[in-house]
Protein backbone atom coordinates (compact mmCIF):
# COMPACT_ATOMS: atom_id res chain seq x y z
CA UNK A 1 0.00 0.00 0.00
CA UNK A 2 1.54 3.14 -1.16
CA UNK A 3 2.30 5.75 1.46
CA UNK A 4 0.96 8.35 -1.23
CA UNK A 5 -2.97 10.12 -0.83
CA UNK A 6 -4.12 7.76 -3.78
CA UNK A 7 -7.72 7.16 -4.50
CA UNK A 8 -9.37 4.94 -6.87
CA UNK A 9 -13.22 4.94 -7.33
CA UNK A 10 -15.75 4.18 -9.77
CA UNK A 11 -16.92 7.28 -11.89
CA UNK A 12 -20.52 8.63 -11.15
CA UNK A 13 -21.31 8.57 -15.16
CA UNK A 14 -21.34 6.26 -18.36
CA UNK A 15 -17.79 6.03 -20.43
CA UNK A 16 -17.82 9.47 -22.99
CA UNK A 17 -17.78 6.68 -25.98
CA UNK A 18 -21.34 5.52 -24.86
CA UNK A 19 -22.37 9.05 -24.36
CA UNK A 20 -25.19 10.17 -27.14
CA UNK A 21 -23.22 13.62 -27.55
CA UNK A 22 -19.69 14.37 -27.63
CA UNK A 23 -17.93 17.20 -28.90
CA UNK A 24 -14.12 17.21 -29.39
CA UNK A 25 -11.79 20.42 -30.61
CA UNK A 26 -8.68 20.76 -31.64
CA UNK A 27 -6.88 24.28 -32.95
CA UNK A 28 -4.09 23.45 -35.55
CA UNK A 29 -0.64 24.82 -34.72
CA UNK A 30 -0.81 27.69 -37.30
CA UNK A 31 -4.09 29.40 -35.12
CA UNK A 32 -3.62 32.31 -33.12
CA UNK A 33 -4.28 30.81 -29.52
CA UNK A 34 -1.77 27.78 -30.80
CA UNK A 35 0.98 29.88 -32.01
CA UNK A 36 0.95 31.85 -28.95
CA UNK A 37 1.16 28.71 -27.27
CA UNK A 38 4.30 27.48 -29.51
CA UNK A 39 6.86 30.19 -29.02
CA UNK A 40 5.38 30.41 -25.32
CA UNK A 41 6.74 26.94 -24.70
CA UNK A 42 10.07 27.18 -27.46
CA UNK A 43 10.88 29.94 -25.30
CA UNK A 44 10.36 28.40 -21.96
CA UNK A 45 12.32 25.24 -22.88
CA UNK A 46 15.22 27.86 -24.25
CA UNK A 47 15.59 29.35 -21.13
CA UNK A 48 15.94 26.26 -19.21
CA UNK A 49 18.15 24.59 -21.27
CA UNK A 50 20.26 27.94 -20.94
CA UNK A 51 20.23 28.46 -17.28
CA UNK A 52 21.01 24.37 -17.13
CA UNK A 53 24.41 25.72 -19.06
CA UNK A 54 25.33 28.69 -17.46
CA UNK A 55 24.27 27.43 -13.63
CA UNK A 56 23.22 24.12 -13.94
CA UNK A 57 19.55 24.10 -13.13
CA UNK A 58 16.55 25.76 -14.19
CA UNK A 59 16.19 29.27 -12.44
CA UNK A 60 12.75 30.85 -11.82
CA UNK A 61 10.83 32.19 -15.13
CA UNK A 62 7.53 31.86 -16.85
CA UNK A 63 6.55 32.89 -20.57
CA UNK A 64 2.68 31.73 -20.23
CA UNK A 65 1.18 35.28 -20.19
CA UNK A 66 2.37 35.89 -24.16
CA UNK A 67 -0.09 37.57 -26.36
CA UNK A 68 -0.31 37.65 -30.52
CA UNK A 69 -2.24 40.55 -31.95
CA UNK A 70 -4.04 40.28 -35.34
CA UNK A 71 -2.42 42.04 -38.57
CA UNK A 72 -4.43 42.58 -41.78
CA UNK A 73 -4.05 41.15 -45.38
CA UNK A 74 -4.85 41.61 -48.94
CA UNK A 75 -5.06 37.88 -50.07
CA UNK A 76 -5.55 37.38 -53.76
CA UNK A 77 -5.32 34.53 -56.02
CA UNK A 78 -1.80 33.99 -56.74
CA UNK A 79 -0.52 35.72 -54.15
CA UNK A 80 -1.21 38.80 -51.84
CA UNK A 81 0.16 40.68 -49.49
CA UNK A 82 0.56 41.39 -45.84
CA UNK A 83 -0.20 45.08 -45.10
CA UNK A 84 0.20 45.30 -41.07
CA UNK A 85 1.92 42.45 -39.40
CA UNK A 86 1.10 40.11 -36.68
CA UNK A 87 2.37 41.42 -33.26
CA UNK A 88 3.53 38.70 -30.70
CA UNK A 89 4.69 39.80 -27.39
CA UNK A 90 6.46 37.61 -25.38
CA UNK A 91 5.00 38.45 -21.76
CA UNK A 92 6.30 36.78 -18.14
CA UNK A 93 9.43 36.86 -15.93
CA UNK A 94 12.94 35.42 -16.15
CA UNK A 95 15.73 35.20 -14.03
CA UNK A 96 18.23 37.93 -15.44
CA UNK A 97 20.91 38.16 -12.76
CA UNK A 98 22.07 35.41 -10.58
CA UNK A 99 25.85 34.89 -8.55
CA UNK A 100 27.01 37.37 -10.23
CA UNK A 101 25.80 36.09 -13.71
CA UNK A 102 23.81 38.49 -16.27
CA UNK A 103 21.66 36.10 -18.30
CA UNK A 104 20.41 37.46 -21.31
CA UNK A 105 16.72 36.51 -21.46
CA UNK A 106 15.13 38.38 -23.77
CA UNK A 107 17.51 37.58 -26.17
CA UNK A 108 16.96 34.25 -25.61
CA UNK A 109 13.76 34.39 -26.19
CA UNK A 110 13.58 36.07 -29.15
CA UNK A 111 15.85 33.74 -30.74
CA UNK A 112 13.74 31.18 -29.28
CA UNK A 113 10.92 32.44 -31.23
CA UNK A 114 12.09 33.30 -34.41
CA UNK A 115 13.57 29.71 -34.47
CA UNK A 116 10.28 27.84 -33.82
CA UNK A 117 8.36 30.35 -36.32
CA UNK A 118 10.73 29.49 -38.44
CA UNK A 119 10.32 26.32 -38.22
CA UNK A 120 6.69 25.39 -38.37
CA UNK A 121 4.95 28.28 -39.52
CA UNK A 122 7.02 28.99 -42.45
CA UNK A 123 4.53 30.75 -44.13
CA UNK A 124 5.45 33.81 -41.80
CA UNK A 125 8.46 35.80 -42.17
CA UNK A 126 9.98 37.32 -39.44
CA UNK A 127 10.29 40.89 -39.39
CA UNK A 128 8.22 41.49 -41.80
CA UNK A 129 3.93 39.52 -41.31
CA UNK A 130 5.20 38.90 -37.79
CA UNK A 131 7.02 40.93 -35.40
CA UNK A 132 8.33 39.88 -32.16
CA UNK A 133 8.37 41.85 -29.24
CA UNK A 134 9.53 40.41 -25.44
CA UNK A 135 8.92 42.36 -22.10
CA UNK A 136 10.43 40.00 -19.26
CA UNK A 137 10.06 41.17 -15.88
CA UNK A 138 13.00 40.01 -13.36
CA UNK A 139 12.35 36.51 -11.85
CA UNK A 140 11.08 36.56 -8.27
CA UNK A 141 14.32 35.66 -6.10
CA UNK A 142 11.99 34.26 -2.81
CA UNK A 143 10.50 31.83 -5.94
CA UNK A 144 14.32 30.43 -6.36
CA UNK A 145 13.76 28.67 -2.65
CA UNK A 146 11.15 26.11 -3.86
CA UNK A 147 13.62 24.79 -6.96
CA UNK A 148 16.04 23.67 -4.50
CA UNK A 149 19.46 23.50 -4.87
CA UNK A 150 20.45 19.99 -4.85
CA UNK A 151 19.69 18.50 -8.57
CA UNK A 152 18.23 15.31 -7.34
CA UNK A 153 15.54 16.89 -4.70
CA UNK A 154 11.90 16.89 -5.12
CA UNK A 155 10.96 20.49 -5.71
CA UNK A 156 7.99 21.47 -3.53
CA UNK A 157 4.78 22.62 -5.47
CA UNK A 158 4.55 26.71 -6.47
CA UNK A 159 0.67 26.55 -6.29
CA UNK A 160 -2.06 24.91 -4.70
CA UNK A 161 -3.73 23.99 -8.07
CA UNK A 162 -4.55 20.84 -9.97
CA UNK A 163 -4.24 18.81 -13.59
CA UNK A 164 -6.37 16.53 -15.30
CA UNK A 165 -6.01 14.06 -17.60
CA UNK A 166 -8.28 10.94 -19.20
CA UNK A 167 -7.52 7.92 -21.45
CA UNK A 168 -8.27 6.00 -23.72
CA UNK A 169 -9.27 8.72 -26.61
CA UNK A 170 -12.92 8.15 -28.00
CA UNK A 171 -12.70 7.25 -31.70
CA UNK A 172 -13.89 11.01 -32.29
CA UNK A 173 -11.09 12.40 -30.20
CA UNK A 174 -9.10 10.13 -32.19
CA UNK A 175 -10.10 11.86 -35.45
CA UNK A 176 -9.58 15.43 -34.46
CA UNK A 177 -6.41 15.12 -33.07
CA UNK A 178 -5.05 12.76 -36.27
CA UNK A 179 -6.96 14.77 -38.76
CA UNK A 180 -5.09 18.07 -37.85
CA UNK A 181 -1.80 16.41 -37.25
CA UNK A 182 -1.20 14.98 -40.53
CA UNK A 183 -3.01 17.90 -42.57
CA UNK A 184 -0.25 20.00 -40.79
CA UNK A 185 2.13 16.91 -41.94
CA UNK A 186 2.30 14.60 -44.83
CA UNK A 187 -0.95 16.37 -46.54
CA UNK A 188 0.80 19.99 -46.48
CA UNK A 189 4.21 18.32 -47.47
CA UNK A 190 2.52 16.90 -50.69
CA UNK A 191 -0.33 20.20 -50.73
CA UNK A 192 1.34 23.33 -50.19
CA UNK A 193 -1.99 25.35 -50.48
CA UNK A 194 -2.90 24.70 -47.24
CA UNK A 195 -2.13 26.59 -44.50
CA UNK A 196 -1.22 26.02 -40.87
CA UNK A 197 -4.14 27.15 -39.47
CA UNK A 198 -6.83 24.43 -39.28
CA UNK A 199 -9.11 24.20 -36.81
CA UNK A 200 -11.02 20.52 -36.38
CA UNK A 201 -14.61 20.58 -34.48
CA UNK A 202 -15.99 17.12 -34.13
CA UNK A 203 -19.75 16.24 -33.10
CA UNK A 204 -20.93 12.82 -32.32
CA UNK A 205 -24.59 12.06 -32.00
CA UNK A 206 -24.79 8.41 -31.43
CA UNK A 207 -23.43 6.30 -34.14
CA UNK A 208 -22.83 9.77 -36.25
CA UNK A 209 -20.14 11.68 -36.11
CA UNK A 210 -19.72 15.34 -38.20
CA UNK A 211 -16.51 16.70 -38.37
CA UNK A 212 -16.25 20.36 -39.60
CA UNK A 213 -12.74 21.38 -40.76
CA UNK A 214 -11.69 25.20 -41.22
CA UNK A 215 -8.23 25.15 -43.68
CA UNK A 216 -7.14 28.57 -44.02
CA UNK A 217 -6.12 28.30 -47.87
CA UNK A 218 -2.58 30.42 -48.93
CA UNK A 219 -3.09 32.77 -51.82
CA UNK A 220 -0.19 32.10 -53.75
CA UNK A 221 -0.73 28.05 -54.40
CA UNK A 222 -4.44 28.68 -55.79
CA UNK A 223 -4.99 29.99 -59.14
CA UNK A 224 -9.03 30.89 -58.86
CA UNK A 225 -11.68 29.76 -57.42
CA UNK A 226 -11.86 26.39 -59.60
CA UNK A 227 -8.45 25.71 -58.02
CA UNK A 228 -9.76 26.48 -54.17
CA UNK A 229 -12.67 24.82 -54.56
CA UNK A 230 -10.72 21.51 -55.58
CA UNK A 231 -8.51 22.14 -52.38
CA UNK A 232 -11.34 22.36 -50.31
CA UNK A 233 -12.29 19.12 -51.62
CA UNK A 234 -8.88 17.46 -51.17
CA UNK A 235 -9.15 18.63 -47.47
CA UNK A 236 -12.44 16.96 -47.01
CA UNK A 237 -11.19 13.98 -48.85
CA UNK A 238 -8.15 13.12 -46.37
CA UNK A 239 -10.16 13.81 -43.41
CA UNK A 240 -12.74 11.29 -44.36
CA UNK A 241 -10.49 8.94 -45.03
CA UNK A 242 -8.22 9.79 -41.62
CA UNK A 243 -11.45 9.20 -40.22
CA UNK A 244 -12.22 5.37 -41.45
CA UNK A 245 -9.21 4.30 -39.98
CA UNK A 246 -10.46 5.05 -36.18
CA UNK A 247 -14.18 4.21 -36.67
CA UNK A 248 -17.05 1.98 -38.47
CA UNK A 249 -19.63 5.01 -37.80
CA UNK A 250 -21.06 7.02 -39.94
CA UNK A 251 -18.97 10.31 -40.12
CA UNK A 252 -19.79 13.46 -42.57
CA UNK A 253 -16.89 15.98 -43.32
CA UNK A 254 -17.43 19.53 -43.82
CA UNK A 255 -14.50 22.09 -45.14
CA UNK A 256 -14.63 25.74 -44.89
CA UNK A 257 -18.69 25.92 -44.13
CA UNK A 258 -18.88 29.90 -44.40
CA UNK A 259 -17.12 29.70 -47.62
CA UNK A 260 -20.14 31.87 -50.52
CA UNK A 261 -18.50 31.40 -53.84
CA UNK A 262 -21.05 33.38 -55.34
CA UNK A 263 -19.75 36.58 -53.07
CA UNK A 264 -16.40 35.41 -53.34
CA UNK A 265 -16.09 35.30 -49.60
CA UNK A 266 -13.68 32.50 -49.33
CA UNK A 267 -10.65 31.30 -46.73
CA UNK A 268 -8.54 32.51 -48.46
CA UNK A 269 -5.04 33.62 -46.76
CA UNK A 270 -1.63 35.27 -47.25
CA UNK A 271 0.49 33.24 -44.62
CA UNK A 272 -1.63 30.39 -43.79
CA UNK A 273 -3.21 31.96 -40.56
CA UNK A 274 -6.07 33.66 -39.64
CA UNK A 275 -3.93 35.93 -37.19
CA UNK A 276 -2.63 37.86 -40.32
CA UNK A 277 -6.67 39.23 -40.67
CA UNK A 278 -8.20 39.96 -37.25
CA UNK A 279 -7.97 36.59 -34.91
CA UNK A 280 -5.93 37.68 -32.00
CA UNK A 281 -4.52 34.72 -29.48
CA UNK A 282 -3.27 33.95 -26.06
CA UNK A 283 -1.68 31.32 -24.23
CA UNK A 284 -4.07 28.72 -22.58
CA UNK A 285 -6.85 29.21 -24.60
CA UNK A 286 -6.59 27.05 -27.04
CA UNK A 287 -5.73 23.37 -26.69
CA UNK A 288 -5.20 20.87 -23.34
CA UNK A 289 -2.09 19.37 -22.71
CA UNK A 290 -3.53 16.31 -24.50
CA UNK A 291 -3.69 18.74 -27.33
CA UNK A 292 -7.51 18.12 -27.56
CA UNK A 293 -10.70 20.74 -26.37
CA UNK A 294 -12.86 18.16 -24.48
CA UNK A 295 -16.61 19.49 -22.79
CA UNK A 296 -17.33 15.97 -22.06
CA UNK A 297 -14.27 15.82 -20.03
CA UNK A 298 -12.92 17.55 -16.94
CA UNK A 299 -10.57 20.08 -17.88
CA UNK A 300 -7.91 22.18 -15.88
CA UNK A 301 -7.79 25.70 -17.61
CA UNK A 302 -4.31 26.14 -16.62
CA UNK A 303 -2.22 27.06 -19.50
CA UNK A 304 0.25 24.38 -19.69
CA UNK A 305 2.25 25.99 -22.58
CA UNK A 306 5.32 28.28 -21.20
CA UNK A 307 5.44 27.53 -17.90
CA UNK A 308 8.31 26.58 -15.87
CA UNK A 309 8.81 22.66 -15.82
CA UNK A 310 10.47 22.25 -12.99
CA UNK A 311 7.48 23.22 -10.23
CA UNK A 312 4.63 24.43 -12.32
CA UNK A 313 1.94 22.91 -10.68
CA UNK A 314 -0.42 24.03 -13.93
CA UNK A 315 2.22 22.74 -16.32
CA UNK A 316 3.91 18.93 -14.25
CA UNK A 317 0.23 17.81 -12.95
CA UNK A 318 -1.41 18.44 -16.57
CA UNK A 319 1.23 16.22 -18.14
CA UNK A 320 1.71 14.04 -15.71
CA UNK A 321 -1.74 13.22 -15.50
CA UNK A 322 -2.50 12.62 -18.87
CA UNK A 323 0.65 10.16 -18.86
CA UNK A 324 -0.71 8.19 -15.86
CA UNK A 325 -4.32 7.53 -17.26
CA UNK A 326 -2.59 6.59 -21.06
CA UNK A 327 0.12 4.55 -19.04
CA UNK A 328 -3.15 2.77 -16.68
CA UNK A 329 -5.34 2.09 -19.87
CA UNK A 330 -2.10 0.46 -21.54
CA UNK A 331 -0.91 -2.08 -18.57
CA UNK A 332 -4.42 -2.76 -17.30
CA UNK A 333 -7.15 -4.98 -18.48
CA UNK A 334 -10.74 -4.80 -18.18
CA UNK A 335 -10.69 -0.34 -18.27
CA UNK A 336 -13.38 1.80 -20.50
CA UNK A 337 -12.52 5.00 -19.33
CA UNK A 338 -10.46 6.53 -16.97
CA UNK A 339 -9.79 10.26 -15.43
CA UNK A 340 -7.27 10.95 -13.27
CA UNK A 341 -6.86 14.33 -11.19
CA UNK A 342 -3.68 15.41 -9.16
CA UNK A 343 -3.85 18.05 -6.45
CA UNK A 344 -0.71 20.04 -5.36
CA UNK A 345 -0.89 21.99 -2.26
CA UNK A 346 1.75 25.27 -2.13
CA UNK A 347 5.33 23.99 -0.61
CA UNK A 348 4.60 20.42 -0.84
CA UNK A 349 6.96 17.96 -2.81
CA UNK A 350 5.56 17.22 -6.18
CA UNK A 351 5.90 13.77 -5.42
CA UNK A 352 3.42 13.84 -3.07
CA UNK A 353 0.28 15.54 -4.26
CA UNK A 354 -2.34 16.49 -1.94
CA UNK A 355 -4.15 13.62 -3.33
CA UNK A 356 -4.08 11.67 -6.71
CA UNK A 357 -8.03 11.00 -7.51
CA UNK A 358 -8.72 8.09 -10.18
CA UNK A 359 -12.06 6.99 -11.64
CA UNK A 360 -12.20 4.26 -13.20
CA UNK A 361 -15.20 3.04 -15.91
CA UNK A 362 -14.91 -0.61 -16.07
CA UNK A 363 -15.61 -2.81 -18.87
CA UNK A 364 -18.55 -5.45 -18.35
CA UNK A 365 -17.86 -8.28 -16.58
CA UNK A 366 -14.90 -6.41 -15.03
CA UNK A 367 -14.96 -5.19 -10.68
CA UNK A 368 -13.22 -2.37 -9.77
CA UNK A 369 -11.68 -4.55 -7.09
CA UNK A 370 -9.85 -6.44 -9.36
CA UNK A 371 -7.94 -3.83 -10.83
CA UNK A 372 -7.33 -1.37 -8.04
CA UNK A 373 -4.29 -2.35 -6.91
CA UNK A 374 -2.67 -2.36 -10.11
CA UNK A 375 -3.99 1.30 -10.61
CA UNK A 376 -2.85 2.07 -7.42
CA UNK A 377 1.02 1.02 -8.27
CA UNK A 378 1.15 2.67 -11.51
CA UNK A 379 -0.03 6.07 -10.28
CA UNK A 380 2.56 5.17 -7.45
CA UNK A 381 5.51 4.75 -9.75
CA UNK A 382 4.18 7.67 -11.89
CA UNK A 383 4.47 9.75 -8.91
CA UNK A 384 7.90 8.55 -7.82
CA UNK A 385 8.93 9.28 -11.53
CA UNK A 386 8.08 13.13 -11.56
CA UNK A 387 10.88 14.89 -12.24
CA UNK A 388 11.29 13.11 -15.43
CA UNK A 389 8.37 15.04 -16.88
CA UNK A 390 11.00 17.95 -16.39
CA UNK A 391 13.37 16.54 -17.91
CA UNK A 392 11.52 15.26 -21.13
CA UNK A 393 9.78 18.72 -20.99
CA UNK A 394 13.09 20.60 -21.85
CA UNK A 395 14.36 18.35 -24.17
CA UNK A 396 11.03 18.81 -26.17
CA UNK A 397 10.13 15.26 -25.84
CA UNK A 398 6.47 16.12 -24.49
CA UNK A 399 3.61 18.40 -25.87
CA UNK A 400 1.88 20.83 -24.06
CA UNK A 401 -0.94 21.45 -26.52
Amino acid sequence: MSERNIRVEPIDRQAVEDQEVEIVERKGIGHPDSISDGVAEAVAGALAREYLDRVGKVLHFNTDESQLVAGEAAPAFGGGEVVDPIYLLIVGRATKHYNGQTIPAETIALRAAREYLESEIPQLTVGEDIVVDVRLGEGSGDLQDVFGEDEVSVPMANDTSFGVGHAPLTETEQIVLESERRLNGEFAEENPYVGTDIKIMGKREGDEIDVTVAAAMIDEHIADLDAYAEAVESVREFVAEVASEHTDRDVNVHVNTADDYEEGSIYLTVTGTSAEQGDDGSVGRGNRANGLITPNRSMSIEATSGKNPVNHIGKIYNLLSTEIAEEVVREVDGIRDLRVRLLSQIGRPIDQPHVADVHVVTEDGVELSDVEAEIEAIVDTELTNVTDITRRVIDGELTTF
